[in-house]
This record gives structure tokens, C-alpha cells and sequence, in this order.
């Protein structure tokens, strides 16, 4: 009988024992909320001690903020889930005009367990310095302190060399065939307003142009898509006149506004140029489809055609079509390269020195990336994740 009671009893309790419910997992402890420094704002950092739990349960994150304006408090909003084993968390993209708490709630199969709030509300703020961008900062002083000191170098009468360009070489050989033959000189600044880089270096070599034609008693005629383009023009050969001394052959007439619609500029340029038949035309600016158009038209009709323009996709017709064609930056580069003038010339070679600098640390990343590749349990994986955070911003 007492063993049949003992068997009875084990039942019993092994019955109650499946049947129980466990309690759900505890709160972690030492939850903290502070502002990640040096950032833009609207990120918080999240830490907290992790209690002993089963290994399915998992962090439920919640955030209530509280907003100056209104006064009053918004509903908690669950912003993450993150795993048992984790002991921190980053929440972005927070408002910046509220102040933000923050609750962990440790949530398994059997349940939520009790919630664990901060103490007090953190301001997600922003910075003066985004220390992410520290490298970028640095490479902008790096630039600059090149080109300063190129400048002051040029000013000081150092010589700086510049590689020879041919077609900025072939301007004056373009005028003067023009001169020779006695036919006009034709400038198309692009069909760009002055808003546009293009357009401006497209004014700034028209000067030159218009200087060397004023010496070369050459005619010059400027037709324009735009209205302001068209008064920057006009002063801008003006000027080169007056520099020639030759103010009194100065014509405005010849530099006018034809029309903003771009066919029907390109329609008058062509016609222009199969009645005139300029010796030389140059296509300094912003183009677009009208490029092979123009080129084609100056090539029928037998003209020494030199062409700069910085849209890449207009390239290989100026290329194919024309005599002497500026590629990229060899366009923005002509003012110095024409003037000589001390400060551009100084501030072209100090690009050119941080795109050495710059290039070098390309080749540095590609050769610590090669050897990472190579060696991924030696010391190369470190060094290119310490380039990338230095270099990666």
C-alpha cells in the first residue's frame, strides 16, 4: 500500500510539473540612454546589462518622447527586436525637438516579461562637427593648402609647368588663317545660361579669342541661346578690344541674342555658317544634340573647328568632327593655360597636387585590399579596416 500511495504521489507531481507556466524571463538591469556624439543628430545610444534567460527570448525596444510644443506625452512606439545576447543597440533617424525615453521589455514563447524604463529623457542633438566627416574636413584643408601655396609660389615667380595642350596651342594659328583669308571668326559659348560652369569657361576663352582676333584685325561673331550670355559676351570681348587697343573696331551687333529653343538656335548657327563660311569656328560651352549638328555644318564648309566641352556624352563627335577637341578638364584649365596669370596658374598646378595625393591613397586602398585578399588571418584585414575608417567618409 505504500509504495502504490509513493507511485500515486510521483504521478501527481510530475502532472503538476508539466502543467506549470515559468515565469517569463527578467528585465535587464542598468538600462542607459545617452546622444552619440559628433553626428548630425537624431541618434541615441542604448546600453544595458543582459540577466541570465533562455535562448529564444529577445529585447523588445520601445521609445516615448516628449515634445516642447505640445506638452504632452506621445505613445510608446516599439523601434527595434534585438537578440538575448546583445547589450546594446543605436536608434536613428529621432526627432530633434523632443526629448526621448526609452523601455526594454525581455519577451520569450512564455511571455513578456516586466518592462525596464530609463531613468530620465534624452535630446538626440546635433553637433557643430560630424566627426564621420573628419576626414573629409582634413582633405579639404589638405586641397586648399596645396592650392594656396602654389598660388603664393606662382606669385613669387616660381615657373609652373602645365602640359601642352594643342588645341589651346592652335587658337592664334586659327586666327590668323582667318585674318588670311579674310573671312569671320565664329564662337558658340554653348546653349547653357550663365548659371553653368561650362558657359563661364566657354566666356572666360572667347576672351582670349576676341583679344587675339582684336590684334589680328579679325572679325568675330558670337551667337547666343541666352540673353545674359549675351551681355557677358559682349563685355567680355569689349574688354579684349580695349586690352588690343583696338576699341574702335569693337561691334556689339555681332554678338546677339538669337533664341532660348534649342533647334532653332542650332537652325540659325547652321545657316549662319553656310552664308558666311567662317574660317574658324570654336564650341565652348554646354552642348547637348545639337554638337555633331554644328560640327558637321563647320566640317562641310572647310573651317579649322576647335571644340571644349565638359558633357562626356558630347565628346566623341567633337572628337570626330573637329581639328582640335578639349576633353574634360583641359577645358576648365584653359583660362590659366592661355592668361598665364599668376594666380590661376598657381591654383591649376595646387588641383593637380592633391590629385596626386589623392590618387596615391587610391593606390594604397587597392593594395591593402589585394593583400587582405590574399592574407585574411594575417594583419592586412586590420590595416584596411583601419584605412577605411580613416580614408572610408
Amino acid at each position: 500500500m505504500q509504495v502504490l500511495l509513493s507511485v500515486v504521489a510521483s504521478v501527481v507531481s510530475a502532472t503538476t510539473a508539466l502543467g506549470a507556466v515559468p515565469a517569463p524571463p527578467p528585465p535587464p538591469t542598468s538600462v542607459t540612454a545617452v546622444d552619440v556624439p559628433w553626428d548630425a543628430g537624431g541618434v541615441i545610444e542604448i546600453s544595458w546589462i543582459a540577466p541570465a534567460g533562455s535562448a529564444d527570448a529577445r529585447w523588445l525596444i520601445e521609445r516615448l518622447t516628449l515634445t516642447d510644443a505640445a506638452g504632452d506625452e506621445e505613445k510608446w512606439v516599439v523601434v527595434a527586436e534585438v537578440p538575448l545576447g546583445a547589450t546594446s543597440h543605436t536608434v536613428s533617424k529621432l526627432s530633434l525637438r523632443g526629448a526621448h525615453s526609452f523601455r526594454m521589455t525581455a519577451i520569450d514563447a512564455t511571455g513578456m516579461g516586466t518592462p525596464s524604463a530609463t531613468t530620465k529623457p534624452v535630446r538626440a542633438a546635433a553637433n557643430f562637427f560630424i566627426g564621420a566627416k573628419l576626414s573629409l574636413f582634413l582633405g579639404i584643408i589638405l586641397v586648399s593648402t596645396c592650392v594656396i601655396v602654389c598660388i603664393l609660389l606662382a606669385r613669387g615667380g616660381r615657373p609652373l609647368r602645365i602640359r601642352r595642350i594643342a588645341a589651346l596651342d592652335a587658337v592664334d594659328n586659327a586666327v590668323g588663317r582667318a585674318t588670311e583669308m579674310g573671312r569671320p571668326i565664329l564662337f558658340v559659348a554653348g546653349i547653357q545660361d550663365m548659371d553653368n560652369i561650362s558657359t563661364v569657361a566657354g566666356i572666360t576663352v572667347l576672351g582670349h579669342v576676341a583679344k587675339t582676333a582684336a590684334e589680328y584685325d579679325a572679325t568675330i561673331q558670337v551667337p547666343t541661346s541666352r540673353s545674359l550670355v549675351m551681355e557677358a559676351a559682349r563685355e567680355a570681348v569689349q574688354a579684349s578690344y580695349l586690352s588690343a587697343g583696338r576699341s574702335d573696331s569693337y561691334n556689339p551687333d555681332l554678338i546677339r541674342y538669337i533664341t532660348d529653343e534649342q533647334f532653332g538656335f542650332v537652325a540659325y548657327v547652321s545657316g549662319l555658317m553656310v552664308r558666311e563660311k567662317p574660317a574658324t569656328c570654336f564650341y565652348m560651352g554646354c552642348f547637348f544634340a545639337e554638337s555633331l549638328i554644328l560640327a558637321e555644318t563647320g566640317n562641310s564648309i572647310g573651317a579649322i573647328q576647335i571644340a571644349g566641352t565638359a558633357e562626356s556624352s558630347q565628346l566623341p563627335f567633337f572628337v570626330a568632327a573637329c581639328d582640335y577637341t578639349l576633353i574634360g578638364e583641359e577645358f576648365f584649365a584653359a583660362s590659366a593655360y592661355l592668361s598665364k596669370e599668376p594666380d590661376q596658374m598657381g591654383s591649376l598646378k595646387g588641383q593637380d597636387v592633391a590629385k596626386f595625393l589623392t590618387a596615391v591613397v587610391i593606390i594604397v586602398g587597392v593594395v591593402l585590399a589585394t593583400l587582405a585578399a590574399l592574407a585574411p588571418t594575417g594583419a592586412m584585414p586590420g590595416a584596411l579596416t583601419w584605412f577605411k575608417g580613416v580614408f572610408g567618409s
